[in-house]
């Protein structure tokens, strides 16, 4: 394998050794963090859509209002 003077190549390499604990972690227990990415979106789109809470009570129920409710057994 030739060495390339490409920028591409080298930023890769370095993301992937940044992110390499995650990567293997990842590739070993197949567990993401889409659940907690998925409630930081909601709760963004909730404030966005509300416009703005002064009230950080109010921001906060509203949230918890929304959030999906657990499947009974």
């Amino acid at each position: 394998m030739r060495a390339t003077h490409l920028p591409e190549p080298a930023a890769l390499f370095r993301t992937l050794l940044a992110w390499r604990r995650e990567l293997l972690t990842f590739c070993r227990t197949r567990v993401t963090n889409a659940r907690t990415e998925a409630a930081n979106l909601t709760a963004k789109t909730i404030k966005r859509v509300g416009r703005g809470y002064r009230n950080h009570r109010n921001y906060r129920c509203r949230i918890i209002g929304y959030a999906p409710r657990p499947i009974a057994a």
